[in-house]
């Protein structure tokens, strides 16, 4: 592997880079918050070789959100539904978003 293909796998935010520890260090928590929002399936981490949790760029970043709603009192299973449910309405959108976009262009033109 050449240095190119290590950076390039870092800048992947869908790469499992960083371990458990470090993962609830970067996010200012503790492994059982990990190990918690990922009982309520918010996020899988894939596992090493040797059984350890990975966790990916994409996955802190949905991991802090969590803990911002932790942290202004709602329950942690709450705030893993809540991001849950945003992240589905967040699709939602975007698909039809896309179908104006598709009936639009298919619409003939307006005579003038």
């Amino acid at each position: 592997m050449t240095a190119d293909d290590t950076r390039g796998r870092l800048e992947d935010d869908d790469y499992p880079a960083y371990t458990m520890g470090r993962a609830a260090d970067m996010l200012g928590t503790t492994q059982s918050f990990l190990r918690a929002i990922g009982e309520a399936r918010l996020i899988t981490p894939l596992r090493s070789a040797g059984g350890h949790r990975r966790y990916s760029r994409y996955q802190l970043r949905i991991a802090a959100r969590a803990r911002e709603l932790v942290d202004q009192g709602t329950p942690i299973e709450a705030a893993c539904r809540i991001i849950i449910l945003e992240d589905q309405l967040e699709e939602a959108q975007r698909v039809n978003a896309d179908y104006r976009r598709a009936i639009e262009s298919a619409k003939p033109p307006a005579a003038a």
